[in-house]
């Protein structure tokens, strides 16, 4: 328990200095509207796919790609952050990503077209991909380690509220008009963001030259993508719809991953690698991010089930699905500061150890303490209690892993949670729809995308017992996290 991040083989060094001065908060303030909006957009989409579908005439299956594509490209991008924060200053990066969620949701708007449409939603998912770890760079770097999980907790409520309160806006415009006006909306947002960052955001961090190791970028890309791709290819084949196999894609991404570890770990001796996996040495930061990763995937694969169950066993109108769904997200948001608060004095483990049984408890009550004739009472109740218990664990994670990490990983350290959410949504989304679609199979229903309440229920059913036994990884790994020592430069 009093093993220090030096142990671990990465040194001790000076705290920052106390306090956040007006420039910090600006940058602060900045970051976190930008990272609300780019957010927001993201989770607009799944409920215009509809009427995509219908004005452009394509299938269901094409346009999920506007999706996956968002997804493969975050997947390949997101890595190559660590890099381009080290070589960048801070407002130039932000330049950088806010120009190209601009440009993105321009074409969107203007597409006339499908191809053109999933070109936009690539362009922005790059911006998209920048913003969350340079933010939580930009934290790590100049919020002293007593105020991090308050900051924290403000990160918190962008990362919950905006997935929450996407569907409900979108549906909202929809209803009003074309989908293309869900793009010119965010348009001039963004273009405001962009405004005012330009002038207003400082640079915050330190840069150097860092070469860009080209074998490293395309390693990345392939095995990233790859491992995404086949993820979501797992749900596609329950259901008859996959383009492939999804071993294929699944077996080449962890053996591209191969190579790029070996990669990463033969560049970290001249320190130019695109992502140092010395962060691992820090026992704090692999254990946060491990028991971040899990819950994630209990996240992901509940976002996608939880809906089915509430429309197809409930038999509720999508507007009340939605309405359900609404007070946990917001909860968790706004419990995001006290929860932050609570981290700066306490610790993580008196948060993320009741966060995580808080977790298995809600997962457990989806998985046998629902069915046909349940109450929707029940359903908002036991959503409610899994969207705080994630509250108390992602605030102190992301504290407790970064803040393990010295200042020289940081951006690694940001780069490489990030990338690990991307894959932690799809591994959810995957096994979650797979198990769904399997339970929906195993009561011989005639139509698999309209399931009888029996049939959507026994679907959730099997989908919660696997989110359930998962939780139980998340109870053992939240006992092992601990309040990190403050770190250093690495030898």
């Amino acid at each position: 328990m009093t093993d220090t991040i030096a142990r671990d083989g990465l040194g001790a060094a000076p705290a920052p200095a106390p306090g956040l001065t007006a420039r910090d908060r600006t940058a602060l303030g900045l970051l976190l509207a930008a990272v609300f909006v780019v957010f927001l957009n993201e989770t607009m989409m799944a409920v215009a796919l509809p009427r995509i579908q219908e004005s452009l005439h394509i299938d269901a299956t094409q346009g999920q790609w506007l999706t996956t594509a968002f997804a493969l490209t975050m997947a390949v991008v997101i890595p190559v952050t660590g890099w381009l924060m080290q070589r960048l200053r801070t407002r130039t990066v932000f330049t950088v990503a806010m120009s190209s969620f601009v440009l993105g949701t321009l074409v969107a708007a203007l597409s006339p077209v499908f191809e053109v449409l999933v070109a936009g939603r690539v362009i922005q998912a790059v911006g998209t991909a920048i913003m969350m770890p340079l933010m939580m760079t930009t934290v790590m770097t100049i919020v002293p380690p007593d105020e991090r999980g308050r900051i924290m907790g403000r990160v918190s409520i962008v990362m919950s509220v905006a997935p929450a309160v996407g569907p409900i806006v979108s549906g909202a415009l929809i209803q009003v008009l074309p989908w293309q006006g869900l793009f010119w909306v965010m348009l001039p947002i963004g273009a405001a963001m962009l405004a005012v960052g330009v002038r207003k955001v400082p640079n915050v961090s330190e840069t150097r030259t860092v070469p860009l190791d080209t074998l490293s970028v395309v390693l990345s890309a392939l095995a990233f993508s790859a491992l995404v791709f086949g993820l979501s290819q797992i749900g596609a084949s329950a259901v008859g719809e996959a383009a492939m196999q999804p071993w294929i894609p699944i077996a080449a991404g962890l053996v591209t991953l191969g190579f790029f570890c070996w990669r990463q770990l033969v560049l970290q001796r001249t320190d130019s690698a695109l992502l140092d996996l010395r962060t691992f040495l820090s026992r704090d930061f692999a254990v946060s991010v491990a028991m971040m990763t899990a819950a994630m995937v209990s996240l992901f694969g509940a976002f996608i089930v939880v809906p089915q169950f509430a429309r197809y066993t409930l038999g509720l109108d999508p507007l009340w699905v939605g309405a359900i769904l609404l007070p946990g997200g917001l909860l968790m948001g706004l419990a995001g500061p006290t929860v932050g608060r609570l981290y700066d004095r306490f610790g993580p483990r008196p948060l993320v150890v009741p966060g995580s049984i808080g977790l298995a408890a809600s997962l457990w009550t989806f998985a046998f303490g629902l069915g046909v004739g349940s109450s929707w009472v029940v359903l908002l109740a036991a959503h409610i209690v899994l969207m705080l218990s994630l509250a108390f664990l992602f605030t102190p994670a992301f504290s407790s892993s970064l803040g393990s990490l010295p200042p020289t990983l940081y951006s690694h350290g940001s780069a490489t949670i990030a990338t690990l959410q991307q894959v932690a949504g799809a591994a959810g989304t995957a096994i979650f729809v797979a198990l769904y679609a399997t339970g929906v199979a195993s009561t011989g229903a005639a139509n698999p995308d309209l399931p009888s309440a029996t049939a959507a229920a026994a679907g959730a059913h099997l989908a919660f017992v696997a989110g359930g036994v998962l939780s139980l990884v998340v109870i053992g790994l939240a006992l092992l996290v601990r309040k990190p020592a403050a770190a250093a430069p690495v030898e």
